[in-house]
């Protein structure tokens, strides 16, 4: 990621994968509290691509509902980085990172460049419709993407590239299901939980993340799901989990993420105004975003106030 970057703004009002009504309204929220200006005020060139719309005749919902919804946006993240542009999706629930992971795994493969996925979420996403207990797709697209069975009418490519699991690292996690539980240890996949960045923060566990994309030259995807902050801090989400990342937290894993300069496609998910509180949640998640684009309070070389040799006070 360049101090200017080109990005392409990608709206997916989907909420057909999780039960609660509201996600639809997400794209537009963010948009109105003020993503598009912001990035743009970074001095990056911003392009608003508008909202992914899919043939919606037939079924309403489960996995040929999504289905529609993965190859549309596919086609869209494709294009996007294609034209040499950042795709930022803005959703919508967690089933749409179906399609944008998917566009990055096709785009990758050309070029034999490794992708890493960070998946910044309360939740594990790794159940399949036979381990999941509610059957909402926005708790499976990492189990789906992965290769696990279940999915094939998903994606349009039945050759499709398949996301490494040992190549995801889920940050963040503390609820997972018995079933996804038994998956994600199976196939290897990295956790740092709660407990962990309770213990240890969130600075050694994330630098150790993007020292290994480093050595691999990859492509990091970032799927950033509202739940991953303390629903105290955002409160726009249906699946609320107590105990989540603080405000700060958050925005020093942006500000590592801008600095590694290895993030090369985002998704902002499962914000659902209809449960916010005055546009609070929309506007925390613009100031995020707006961190991991390289907004800064102080320039690194201003030395932090506390650094910087008190001065005596003249009377």
């Amino acid at each position: 990621m360049s101090e200017t970057t080109r990005i392409a703004i990608i709206g997916v009002p989907i909420e057909i994968g999780t039960s609660e009504p509201g996600a639809l309204m997400g794209p537009a929220a963010l948009r109105t509290a003020g993503l598009i200006r912001t990035l743009a005020d970074l001095g990056h060139d911003v392009e608003d691509a508008g909202d992914v719309a899919p043939d919606t005749s037939g079924a309403a919902r489960g996995l040929p509902a999504v289905a529609r919804w993965t190859r549309a946006l596919s086609e869209r993240v494709t294009a996007a980085l294609e034209g040499g542009a950042l795709p930022v999706v803005l959703g919508g629930d967690h089933s749409l990172s179906l399609g944008s992971i998917d566009a990055v795994l096709h785009h990758c493969r050309a070029s034999q460049k490794p992708v890493f996925v960070l998946w910044l979420d309360a939740h594990a996403d790794f159940n399949t419709p036979d381990t999941s207990p509610s059957g909402n797709v926005h708790g499976m697209p990492l189990a789906a993407l992965c290769g696990e069975p279940g999915f094939s009418e998903l994606f349009a490519d039945q050759d499709r590239p398949f996301l490494d699991p040992t190549r995801v690292h889920l940050f963040g996690l503390r609820s997972i299901d018995v079933g996804e539980r038994a998956l994600v240890t199976k196939a290897r996949v990295a956790v740092t939980d709660m407990r962990a960045i309770d213990e240890f923060g969130v600075v050694a566990p994330l630098r150790r993340i993007l020292e290994r994309v480093a050595a691999e030259d990859g492509h990091l995807h970032v799927s950033f799901d509202i739940d991953f902050l303390d629903p105290g801090i955002a409160p726009a989400v249906g699946t609320t989990v107590p105990g989540g990342a603080t405000f700060r937290e958050a925005h020093l894993i942006m500000e590592m993420l801008h600095d590694s300069g290895f993030v090369g496609s985002l998704d902002v998910v499962e914000l659902n105004p209809f449960l916010d509180e005055r546009g609070r949640s929309a506007r925390v998640l613009v100031e995020l975003v707006a961190s991991l684009f390289g907004r800064r309070i102080l320039d690194r070389p201003t030395p932090v106030i506390e650094a910087v040799s008190a001065q005596p006070v003249r009377g």
